[in-house]
């Protein structure tokens, strides 16, 4: 590639591109709403509602140098392409993985349309468009709209068949499956996807958010902060805009929403975003889908879970090295056979963290914080059935269960997100401590503040490691050049 290559140049055209073909697909939309005129065919079919589409070509000469890196890697000559979605909200993304590309491989990048037209669903919002009483049947007759055999996973999880003249995949996820999950994470969350940072935490319990947003609000207030917002679903906070925050917030929108997000919003993306994804299996398969495609750096499960040992006390830490999935989501896609790795990175920066909020040398952490096997359940009143129960954890080793933290880990695995899990033991269900109200109160308020704090400094401590945190135990053996 030519030292005169710009990466910034290739995503002004993308987005030059993806910018004509709304404003069609508006006007189209608009004018067959007012009068009945149906979109032009011929116009269509030279790509008027096109997603633009991103091609890099590669004769196959190997670099001097390869890179080690987990991403932005070629490995066998051909021609990969892929459509893009919203190329503003993806700017820096972009342009960090074709730089890496470009410096490091001989190869031809260009831009143009791709065959996948924009769903006309994702433009009408927003757009003073009214549709009136004209149903989705009848503007699906004439416009493109969200057909499920366009959308999938099949590229991440290498079950994709390419024709031998059609190019190979250049990224996870296409422009299709890209706008899908924008769409349902405003659905879920109550917040706008340009809002969601690089680091996040998943976390099963509200009381997280209430200690998130005031830790975020303090951070804000402070003269010398990084951090520029706090957006909440139906708001957003900045410094000068924080009198009554925490009460306006707590009294808010977020009640309207399944898994609200909280974002405390830094330049580049590289704040904290939490998201409370409630309580199961699958609400964590369903957020991780969609948080997915925006790319984020890290993910972390935070939350409550039950100790498995004698040995352990309320309020003692577990941090997951290994799961146990019995939450069976996956096993399809991911059997449960397939070991999810840990991540050195991730786990060293869990156990620094811990050590730096709570403020104890490492022998003193190690005594309340145990490392190993968490079993992730699909059954909320596995306790019914305790023999089956305690055969299983004991032949598996497990130290702790819950119902997110294995499925959140198989995800990122599936994604290629780096992924960890620090939970906290709220009761001790095989040896008689169960969950009681006044015994869960007094734990509330001892543990949770801490253990929030232990996970943002963790996410802190991690975006400091740059491109070292992606790891290659996440790399397939055909992996898509685009992280």
């Amino acid at each position: 590639m030519s030292r005169s290559f710009n990466a910034q140049t290739v995503v002004d055209q993308l987005a030059a591109i993806y910018d004509e073909s709304v404003t069609n697909l508006r006007r189209a939309v608009a004018r067959y709403i007012e009068d009945g005129t149906a979109p032009d065919a011929s116009a269509r079919s030279k790509g008027a509602f096109a997603y633009p589409e991103l091609r890099i070509e590669y004769a196959g000469k190997v670099p001097v140098s390869a890179p080690t890196r987990a991403f932005a890697r070629l490995n066998q000559p051909g021609i990969y392409a892929t459509s893009i979605a919203r190329p503003e909200l993806f700017r820096d993304y972009l342009v960090d993985q074709l730089e890496h590309l470009a410096r490091d491989y001989d190869v031809k990048i260009s831009v143009g349309r791709s065959a996948s037209e924009i769903p006309y669903a994702y433009v009408i919002e927003n757009s003073g468009i009214q549709v009136g009483d004209i149903g989705t049947a009848e503007l699906s007759r004439y416009f493109p709209s969200n057909e499920l055999v366009h959308l999938g996973d099949e590229i991440a999880d290498g079950v994709w068949v390419s024709a031998p003249d059609q190019p190979r995949p250049l990224a996870l996820f296409d422009g299709p499956r890209t706008d899908f999950s924008l769409a349902r994470l405003r659905h879920y969350t109550g917040t706008p996807p340009e809002h969601f940072q690089q680091f996040v935490l998943f976390t099963n319990y509200v009381r997280y958010v209430d200690e998130f947003v005031g830790v975020a609000i303090d951070t804000l207030r402070r003269k010398d902060s990084r951090f520029t917002g706090l957006s909440v679903p139906g708001a957003l906070y900045e410094d000068g805009e924080l009198t009554d925050a925490e009460a306006q917030i707590a009294a808010g929108q977020w009640r309207r929403h399944q898994m609200p997000a909280y974002h405390l919003m830094a330049e580049d993306r590289t704040g904290i975003t939490l998201v409370n994804i409630g309580v199961g299996p699958s609400n964590a398969k369903t957020v991780c889908d969609h948080v997915a495609v925006l790319r984020p750096e890290v993910w972390l499960m935070i939350g409550h879970c039950g100790g498995l040992r004698p040995s352990q006390k309320i309020g003692d830490y577990v941090l997951a090295h290994a799961y146990l999935r019995d939450d069976h989501l996956l096993d399809d896609v991911l059997p449960p056979e397939i070991p999810l790795p840990a991540i050195a990175e991730v786990q060293n920066a869990l156990f620094d963290a811990t050590t730096t909020i709570t403020g104890e040398d490492e022998d003193s952490v190690k005594r309340r914080l145990r490392t190993g096997t968490v079993v992730t359940t699909d059954d909320r009143n596995w306790e019914l059935r305790y023999a089956a129960s305690a055969l299983r954890f004991n032949q598996s080793r497990a130290v702790a269960i819950d119902m997110e933290s294995a499925t959140v880990a198989a995800q990122g695995y599936r994604f290629r997100v780096p992924y960890g899990t620090l939970l906290c033991v709220s009761d001790k269900p095989l040896h008689g401590e169960l969950k009681l109200p006044g015994q869960a109160n007094a734990f509330y308020e001892r543990a949770i503040s801490q253990h929030l704090r232990i996970g943002i400094e963790a996410l802190n401590l991690l975006q400091r490691e740059g491109e070292g945190l992606h790891s290659r135990k996440l790399r397939s053996f055909d992996e898509p050049p685009l992280r």
